[in-house]
């Protein structure tokens, strides 16, 4: 493993032990084993290390844990139609929370969403990986067909990203209170029915 990848290792390691805001620069060289200037030797600085790392944080741990994986992926297609579908990724999400690596990753995530005010640059980061995060999640969910419109992909991902930032939130601080797949779908097939046009 070269230096570079030695670092973004070692970030992901501090992001999920000590958050994005108290990892230092010091921190992660450490972690990876490497020296403090190789990180502006590599990436330019921390920050961009730190968006880096938690990209590959988002595609190698969550992604493949809860929709990549072949368990995941086994779990989907055996689950049936689209709403069997919808049920069945819910409960993994909901599972997954158990993982205490995935806990902390959506704890890092919560934090990054909160310093985004105060972080410009951070903003942007987080804005180029929403496009591919909608889109993952429309078809994660059995929202869309294939071939559905990128313009309905992304308005069905951005529902559902709503909506996982909520049901995660409540999965992690009260458990108790937090839907199941099925509650999910029964809810939004009332809503959908009590704002669909009248006939």
């Amino acid at each position: 493993m070269g230096n570079r990848e030695a670092l973004v290792e070692g970030a992901k390691a501090c992001l999920l032990e000590k958050g994005y805001s108290r990892t230092t620069a010091r921190d992660i060289a450490t972690a990876a084993g490497v020296s403090l200037a190789a990180i502006g030797y590599h990436f330019g600085s921390k920050e961009t290390l730190l968006n880096e790392a938690l990209r590959a944080l988002l595609t190698d741990e969550w992604a493949t844990e809860v929709a990549g994986d072949e368990r995941a992926a086994g779990v989907r297609a055996a689950a049936g139609g689209p709403r069997e579908q919808f049920v069945a990724t819910w409960g993994q999400i909901i599972e997954s929370l158990s993982n205490p690596r995935l806990k902390a990753l959506w704890a890092t995530q919560f934090e990054v969403l909160s310093l985004g005010a105060s972080m410009p640059e951070l903003v942007a980061e987080l804005t180029k990986m929403q496009g591919e995060a909608r889109e993952g999640l429309a078809h994660m969910f059995g929202g869309v067909d294939p071939d559905a419109d990128p313009a309905e992909v992304q308005a069905m991902g951005s529902l559902l990203q709503a909506l996982l930032l909520g049901v995660v939130a409540q999965g992690m601080f009260d458990p108790d209170s937090a839907p199941t797949g099925e509650q999910l779908a029964q809810s939004l097939r009332m809503l959908a029915d009590r704002i669909s046009p009248s006939a």
